[in-house]
């Protein structure tokens, strides 16, 4: 019976905050707080817990009142996000720019330009072109879009348009045209809370969630509570999702690990081994440690997933964008001839602009991204800086 306490008074506690919540957003928040009690309890006997009355309360709400969500994006990752949303009681509208992917969603459910084997449940989907559509009557809005195009697909979009709605940021990338972190460009133009907005972050290619490989996010929110709900509806058979408050080391570090995976790329490229690259990215850690300390103090353990992890699969997988630009690169393809190739944006190309840009503030010692900003943006040799590099490394 000691479960049974403790998930009533959890419970009891938590209803006293949602007075202003939508009914969907409470049933996750308890669903969450059974599935952690289980967890935290599971060393004792669960037979009261099954007889617990809740339970089938729990079950009823499952099957009523999903959250309504909007999804901004049509390529790989917000195909992805679909996929893993449709595993839960999720009411899903997906904007798309193009007419012509929308009408074959429709018809055939799937993609046609994005992981075209992932299979679309247009029952929880409904796809549409018009922006202003497809915000109106939603809770959550999803941005995932590449961050230099963000202000160009919520065109027409106004304040008014996210009141009340909560924000959640998939993308890992920076808006170029005025170097900053995707969250704090939506609070300040959208005058969105920064409670009511989080990030999607953690080592997960799209392409593995096709595949339903078993995968991990971690969702991150100045406010704990709003990172536990986005968890929720993130959680599912085949992908493990955690809320945290650190949105600005996890944001700054995702952005960070693009630019790496780019020196990754253009070394491997260049022809250097395993043994390189190895020390490369341990080095690169404590480049991004020392920037993102440096732009937002905070006790953090960086070896967590979401910073070492996220880096990580960026560097090394072959399914990561950056580290394939970076190859093109250092295989000595122009910026537009590698961007021609790859025909998919590598958000570091615009990062380590902005995190350059950004660095005359800090002035933290970070060769890695320097010499990778060099490359792209002054048309350095390849070959001599990552040999500068290659004496500063240890």
């Amino acid at each position: 019976m000691e479960l049974n306490r403790e998930l009533e008074t959890r419970i009891v506690e938590f209803s006293k905050d949602v007075v202003v919540q939508s009914p969907s957003v409470l049933q996750l928040r308890i669903l969450t707080i059974l599935r952690q009690a289980v967890e935290n309890y599971s060393h004792q006997t669960l037979y009261p817990f099954f007889h617990f009355p809740l339970f089938g309360v729990i079950h009823r709400m499952k099957q009523q009142s999903p959250v309504r969500l909007t999804m901004v994006g049509g390529g790989s990752w917000a195909t992805a996000l679909i996929k893993i949303l449709s595993e839960n009681n999720v009411s899903i509208k997906w904007w798309l720019r193009k007419e012509s992917d929308a009408e074959h969603i429709k018809k055939f459910g799937h993609n046609p330009s994005y992981l075209s084997d992932v299979q679309i449940n247009t029952r929880k989907v409904k796809v549409c072109t018009r922006i202003k559509d497809a915000f109106r009557d939603s809770d959550y809005i999803v941005l995932a879009v590449p961050a230099a195009f963000v202000s160009d697909a919520l065109s027409g979009i106004k304040p008014e348009h996210f009141a009340g709605k909560y924000v959640i940021s998939a993308i890992k990338g920076m808006i170029p045209s005025a170097n900053q972190l995707v969250t704090d460009w939506v609070r300040e133009q959208y005058n969105v809370p920064a409670s009511r907005i989080a990030v999607i972050a953690g080592p997960c290619h799209a392409e593995e969630v096709a595949l339903e490989k078993q995968s991990y996010l971690t969702i991150a929110s100045q406010d704990v509570a709003c990172a536990d709900d986005v968890a929720a509806m993130l959680n599912c058979r085949f992908v493990q999702a955690t809320g945290v408050d650190d949105i600005y080391g996890i944001e700054y570090s995702a952005v960070m690990k693009n630019i790496i995976a780019l020196a990754c790329g253009i070394t491997h490229g260049l022809g250097y081994g395993d043994n390189f690259q190895a020390v490369l990215v341990s080095n690169a850690m404590q480049e991004i440690k020392r920037f993102v300390d440096a732009i937002y103090p905070k006790h953090r353990d960086l070896s967590g997933s979401a910073y070492l992890g996220d880096l990580l699969v960026t560097a090394y997988s072959p399914f990561s964008r950056n580290r394939t630009f970076g190859t093109l690169i250092g295989r000595g393809y122009t910026i537009q001839s590698a961007q021609m190739e790859m025909n998919m944006i590598a958000e570091g190309y615009y990062a380590v602009k902005s995190i350059h840009e950004i660095n005359r503030q800090f002035q933290v010692r970070m060769p890695i991204a320097e010499a990778v900003y060099n490359i792209l943006y002054e048309r350095a040799s390849p070959t001599l800086e990552m040999e500068g590099v290659k004496r500063l490394l240890t």
